[in-house]
């Protein structure tokens, strides 16, 4: 075993005392330890806790995956991976058998299996395979609803024996499944004893279906109206939830592909069941009448047929003999005999459809997938009643305990006999041991001609009236002497039998004692004819399907079918038969006690499940001799690490000398034995004393593995790295330079190209150069800048400059900026435009003086407005530092002179007006209409010389607005000055406008220039991207609020001047309009 905190013996191959009391006391030791499960090898014995426990959530399901079963403490989660294991690696069928007495725990074990196989099966997520797995679990949930009740020693007890083949792929994955059914207590329907319920089913559609679903029902939500369902008297019990669990089947129904016509229709089954056990007869001489109609009413709306035919069926019977028709009334005894048998033949056809129903789910589909699916492998899961002892036994306990009985014969031939034969088939000297084996039994009730379904089937068969009391008297002649049948008349000394009632039968579980009334009846499971043709004559074709039947002509005779007791029994036949044909794993499951309680141990009753089941003997044989076996190559890979001769790996020979090696070293020789393929250790000390061996060495070796995968992970990490790294420099370098190569491709000709390469398109960079694309891009538009002004004389880039200032922020806003015009700047210096030109020299040298700026960048004449809107003739002065408003006659300044820092911004019109607005600080800007002799457009002039002078001052930029109507302040006013061209006019000229303080200004249209068409660049296939801003900043660039950069720079000993238009991506710099 493996090294875990244990209670008890997780083994019981490995108790120091072989005896019922020391198995028993370690099952109580380890159940009031807590734990449930102890394995006698590879049988798992499971003790009902009687409360909810957390062994079954993920963590468990991955401790138990795909280990071996002694890896672990014991679980049914091992049982059933050894199974899953078995399938998947071998390819061979196998099948897990849950046995047990009722309330052991069955029902909860076989779901708990369900769960486990759909956790560790579709770890590729199949749609189909969760299909099945989602439908193989929610079948359950229908199952129990209809299959199951409250019992006296079981809340929720299987009341049929059901078995499921859980169909795999070669992956090991589910792909669909098979349930079949046995014996169904249908006497449930009809009679339930003290203390017990009916099927879950009526207790769900009472208390969880939903008010209107009741009306349409005709039900109340009332156990009490309904005399099949309150016989028990117990309608709620604490550990079932009714409305939960109508909810749960109704999902499931959903999920499991019904129809909600299939699905109404079994709810009005289950409903007309409930009504027909409220119908009561009065009976009057040979008429027998119904006394409450209204119920037959309600019946066939429910079953959609005639109330006639249902009173004409319940009252009367048609008999067909010789081609003749003849109807007999019932008496009253007859027609509840017959209502009786009329519902319980409902509702087993009822639960064969749902189980058709969840076949049909489930089924194979082999469509498309044949070839894969067609040899696929199988588990098989049998959840079948337990063995029972009522106060009152019947014909269903007898066929109950005889399928217990066949499944303990299955037990004894597949693992008491088998395994006396393994110390056979290995070559080890062995002992027989002893053990009861109950063919004696299964023979007493199946054998042809004498046993007791035999017998019954005989008297069933007889002319004339033949009762129970002689079919009992016809099993003490055939079976007198046997030693496991008894009667009152064959023991006349038994007090406790009843004469002519009640027999004996010794089980190997116990013995049992049956009452015979009901035998005949039940095996004969008679139902009339009428009944048939009732339900087939149904307008619903679900519940017509359930009776095909009931087709056939009232005057056919019909073959006697099989009996009950023959069915079952040939199904069992069958079922062992399947069982044998698979490799079988048990889970044998014990009740504690009586009384459903989590903490009592009952010891007495404990240990008659205990010898009912064989446990002890199976333990026995397990030990006899040996205690533990196993194969040389597992056994050696399990315990190498103990000798030094066969650690790290043994190669001196087979695996059987290296195991030989290792025990002789250990000094176990006296205690073992080799077999032909394993070894077997006689005493559990041995084993132990390995397992400690092992367990003190496992940590260092961990430790030991860890480390050096640890470090081969380190290892094989740095050399990934290191690779990684490598291949990135490389991969970066060949990107470069496949980059490099293709900008020499794509610009090879740029300098033959009108525009330089203006409209070429820059490749895509790779990640590593998309940082430096900006200073490829920044060198090609020098490049460009330069290659542009080498064909401007170095005289004119002064000038230059200034129109490269002005167009970024009125080419294209304005019609006329004077860039076609050679720029002079002092013009009120030169005769030219004015005559007084001395008078002005003279007063600009007084100026100097007095101001101290340094040269003079503007002056013209100008017509100014004030705040009280007068218009004046006057002169307009731009220095390095100031602005000056001089007398149009005398030059004298007017006023001191205003800062260039005192400038905000600078407003034009779009047309060819010469209207300037200077923004100033505190409230009153400079309205001006520039003037001149030769009429030069001188707009673009005066923007671009203060926008360069504001920008060296302050380093910042300035505003500038091109729009036809103006806002600007005067006297501390906001105004607005509206530009209006006149036909009239021959000067341009200030008034005032429409609007209290507007202005309007107005020119004289005979004063507009004709303009040569814009000149457009040459047109490309491709647009070269804008540029980038230059990565390092300019300390005498400019930037102004349209986005345009502009700036100087050194390029091979000149001063150039560039501009990137990031707007529309063109450079003004172009020589040719110069």
């Amino acid at each position: 075993m493996a090294s875990y905190e244990e209670v008890g013996i997780g083994d019981a191959v490995l108790l120091d005392e072989i005896s019922v009391r020391a198995f028993v006391d370690n099952l109580r030791v380890r159940y009031n330890g807590g734990k449930i499960y102890t394995y006698i090898g590879e049988v798992c014995v499971s003790v009902n806790p009687y409360r909810t426990i957390s062994l079954y959530g993920k963590e468990y399901v991955a401790q138990y995956k795909g280990r071996e079963i002694f890896e672990r403490p014991p679980h049914i989660f091992a049982l059933a991976d050894a199974a899953y294991k078995a399938m998947k690696r071998r390819g061979k069928d196998t099948c897990i058998v849950i046995s047990g007495e009722s309330g052991s725990g069955k029902t909860e074990a076989s779901k708990i299996i369900m769960r486990y196989i759909a956790a560790v099966t579709n770890v590729a997520g199949q749609q189909e395979v969760e299909r099945v797995k989602n439908i193989l679990l929610q079948s359950n949930s229908i199952l129990e609803a209809f299959g199951n009740a409250k019992t006296n020693r079981n809340d929720n007890s299987s009341r049929f024996g059901k078995y499921m083949d859980i169909n795999f792929d070669f992956k090991g994955d589910p792909i669909g499944g098979n349930v079949q059914n046995y014996l169904l207590e249908k006497s449930r329907v009809v009679l339930q004893q003290q203390g017990e319920r009916n099927f879950h089913s009526f207790y769900q559609v009472l208390f969880g279906a939903t008010d209107s679903e009741l009306s349409r029902l005709k039900l109340k939500r009332d156990v009490s109206q309904y005399h099949f369902i309150r016989q028990g008297g117990t309608p709620r019990v604490d550990s079932i939830a009714d409305k939960a669990d109508y909810k749960q089947c109704q999902q499931a129904f959903k999920t499991l592909g019904f129809t909600q016509e299939q699905v109404d229709a079994i709810w009005r089954i289950v409903a007309a069941i409930l009504h027909l056990g409220n119908i009561e007869f009065s009976s009057g001489g040979e008429d027998t009448q119904i006394m409450n109609p209204k119920v037959v009413n309600n019946i066939a709306e429910l079953l959609h047929v005639s109330p006639e035919e249902v009173r004409k069926a319940l009252c009367h019977r048609v008999i067909a003999a010789r081609g003749e028709v003849m109807e007999k009334r019932h008496t009253g005894s007859e027609a509840s005999f017959g209502r009786d048998a009329f519902a319980k033949a409902i509702y087993e056809r009822l639960f064969s459809f749902i189980v058709d129903g969840v076949n049909r789910a489930i089924e194979v589909r082999y469509e498309g997938t044949a070839a894969r699916y067609k040899y696929s492998t199988v588990i098989g899961v049998l959840d079948i009643y337990g063995f029972e002892i009522f106060e009152r036994n019947s014909f269903e306990q007898f066929c109950i305990n005889y399928c217990n009985e066949k499944l303990q014969q299955l037990f004894i031939e597949l693992v008491l006999k088998q395994e006396q034969e393994e110390y056979k088939r290995e070559g080890i000297a062995w002992q027989n041991i002893d053990y009861f084996n109950n063919q004696v039994i299964c023979d007493l009730v199946e054998q042809p001609h004498k046993g007791i379904i035999s017998i019954t089937d005989e008297a069933c068969l007889n002319v004339g009236k033949v009762t129970d009391e002689m079919l009992l008297e016809a099993m003490e002649g055939k079976l007198k002497g046997h030693q496991h049948f008894t009667t009152r008349k064959l023991s006349p000394m038994d007090k406790e039998l009843k004469h002519v009632e009640e027999f004996r039968i010794k089980h190997y579980a116990g013995d049992v004692v049956y009452n015979i009334k009901g035998f005949l009846e039940k095996n004969k499971d008679t139902l009339f004819q009428d009944f048939k043709r009732l339900m087939y004559s149904s307008s619903d074709p679900v519940i017509s399907g359930m009776w095909p039947e009931g087709a056939q002509d009232i005057t056919m005779t019909t073959k006697r079918p099989l009996t009950a007791g023959t069915l079952f029994k040939n199904s069992m036949v069958a079922l062992v038969k399947n069982l044998g044909s698979k490799e079988p794993y048990y889970i044998r499951c014990i009740k504690p006690n009586e009384q459903k309680s989590p903490v009592i141990f009952d010891q007495e009753r404990v240990t008659h499940q205990v010898n009912y089941l064989g446990l002890v003997e199976n333990l026995r044989v397990r030990r006899a001799g040996f205690a533990y076996r196993q194969s040389y190559d597992r056994f050696l890979r399990r315990y190498k690490m103990i000798s030094q001769y066969t650690w790290p790996n043994f190669h001196g020979g087979t695996e059987r000398e290296g195991t030989k090696i290792l025990i002789e070293e250990q000094g176990f020789t006296n205690d073992v034995k080799y077999g032909n393929t394993k070894i077997f250790i006689r005493s559990p000390q041995t084993l132990f004393a390995l397992e400690q061996g092992r367990a003190k060495l496992i940590p260092g070796i961990v430790i030991f593995l860890q480390k050096m995968w640890r470090g081969a992970v380190c290892r094989l990490h740095y050399r990934r790295l290191v690779a990684t790294l490598t291949i990135l420099r490389h991969y970066r370098l060949y990107k470069m330079r496949s980059y490099i190569l293709e900008l020499n491709r794509v610009f090879k000709n740029v300098r033959q190209m009108p525009d330089y390469g203006q409209h070429v398109r820059w490749p895509a960079p790779p990640l590593v150069l998309q940082s430096m694309v900006a200073d490829f891009q920044s060198i090609h538009n020098r490049w460009r800048a330069h290659m542009i002004l080498s064909n401007v004389p170095k005289k004119d880039w002064p000038q230059l400059r200034i129109k490269v200032i002005a167009g970024d922020v009125l080419m294209g806003k304005r019609s006329d900026w004077g860039v076609r015009e050679i720029w002079e700047g002092n013009y009120l210096a030169s005769t030219k435009d004015n005559p007084e030109a001395a008078t002005f020299q003279s007063a600009v040298r007084n100026m100097r003086n007095k101001d101290g700026f340094r040269e003079v960048l503007f002056s013209s004449m100008v017509r100014k407005i004030n705040k009280k809107d007068k218009m004046a003739e006057r002169a307009v002065l731009l220095t390095d530092r100031h602005i000056y408003k001089l007398h149009s006659k005398t030059f004298k300044p007017l006023r001191s002179p205003i800062p260039i820092s005192e400038v905000t911004g600078v407003s034009v019109s779009p047309g060819q007006d010469q209207l300037v607005i200077i923004h100033l600080r505190g409230g009153n800007d400079l309205v001006v209409s520039l003037s001149s002799l030769s009429n030069a457009n001188r707009v673009g002039e005066l923007t671009g010389l203060l926008l360069r002078q504001y920008s060296l001052m302050n380093r910042s930029e300035l505003r500038v607005v091109v729009a036809p109507a103006l806002q600007c302040m005067l006297g501390h006013k906001s105004r607005m000055v509206t530009v209006e061209e006149s036909t009239v006019a021959t000067f341009p000229a200030f008034r005032r406008g429409s609007k209290r303080g507007d202005l309007v200004y107005t020119w004289p249209s005979s004063m507009n220039k004709e303009l040569p068409p814009p000149t457009t660049k040459s047109h490309h296939p491709r647009h070269a991207p804008p540029p980038p801003p230059s990565r390092s900043p300019n300390p005498n660039g400019y930037r102004n609020s349209n986005g345009y950069n502009h700036g100087h720079t050194k390029n091979n000993g000149h001063t150039t001047s560039y501009l990137h238009a990031q707007e529309n991506g063109r450079t003004y710099a172009n020589a040719g309009r110069y």
